[in-house]
């Protein structure tokens, strides 16, 4: 496959040569379908049960229970399934789930997901506290924001209120127990024979204005001495670490540092912000950041 020079050159300057053929041959990979069982839907022993009558195998994930890698690219296959079409498990990649868990949402929290369609994590932020939070769901774009509403609804996601507009536009009178930003991003970390992207100079920088605009907007949402899960589809610096440091050296956030242990067996890259998470693409994995932000 043909990776843009671009993305190549950034790589280049952020990673060693080790680490930029490690990237390289993740982009070439072909990635394993993966789902989220849906406890709002259905049962851990259901769907694998369903699984095996339709001759699908699958491998366990040791840091989710509710999440199963399968052995091979089976996305069609599984949509064309009655479990798939009634809420019961959701196609997610495994780096996506990791921050809602991160997030650790507890019933009766008031949430805020800032960029949130197609609605992957915030279903599974709804599943994890059993319909028990209550969860504001901001999508700027018409189109995504009734797919969001389409996934919400199927995934039976309850205490769900999806608001047309940009997160950035939020007043500050709105207050939050916790975060998700999920930030949009030059998807670096998603490239694929499928998904090559598109990237140069001046969409990074619009894109980086972006994240810091949402993470500052972030910071005045969230009630101070709690949480943002600040995380992208990218393995460039410049979206991930760049971002958070000046927010970092001002003293407006700390880093609550991802334990290691927790995601034992995750591809990692190394990062420049000690306790965050960057996750090398490959077979199983898509490129992906995290970080876990406390509010001073």
């Amino acid at each position: 496959m043909e990776i843009s020079q671009f993305l190549l050159e950034r790589l280049g300057q952020q990673y060693s040569p080790d680490d930029v053929s490690r990237i390289i041959k993740g982009y070439e990979a072909r990635r394993r379908t993966s789902l989220r069982i849906n406890p709002l839907r259905a049962g851990n022993t259901d769907v694998r049960a369903e699984l095996r009558e339709n001759g699908i195998s699958f491998e366990e994930i040791a840091w989710y229970r509710d999440a199963l890698l399968l052995d091979a690219d089976m996305e069609q296959t599984v949509q064309s399934l009655p479990m798939y079409e009634s809420g019961m498990v959701y196609l997610q990649s495994l780096s996506s789930m990791i921050p809602p868990l991160l997030l650790g949402a507890k019933a009766g929290e008031n949430i805020l997901d800032m960029a949130a369609a197609p609605g992957g994590k915030t279903t599974q932020i709804a599943a994890l506290t059993g319909n028990q939070s209550m969860i504001t769901a901001c999508e700027r774009d018409a189109g995504r924001a009734k797919r969001l509403e389409y996934n919400l609804s199927r995934q039976g996601a309850g205490r769900v209120t999806v608001m047309t507009r940009d997160a950035r536009t939020m007043e500050d009178f709105f207050r939050f127990d916790r975060i998700l930003l999920d930030a949009p991003c030059s998807g670096s970390g998603t490239v694929s024979a499928r998904s090559k992207g598109v990237f140069s100079d001046k969409n990074l920088q619009k894109t980086t204005r972006l994240q810091r605009e949402l993470l500052d907007k972030a910071i005045h949402l969230v009630t101070a001495g709690h949480e943002i899960v600040y995380s992208t589809c990218s393995v460039l610096r410049e979206e991930n670490e760049a971002i958070l440091e000046p927010f970092i050296r001002s003293g407006k956030v700390g880093i609550l540092p991802i334990d290691e242990n927790r995601f034992a067996g995750i591809p990692c890259l190394l990062v420049s912000v000690p306790g965050t998470l960057c996750i090398c693409p490959d077979d199983c994995y898509e490129g992906f950041f995290a970080a876990h932000l406390v509010r001073r």
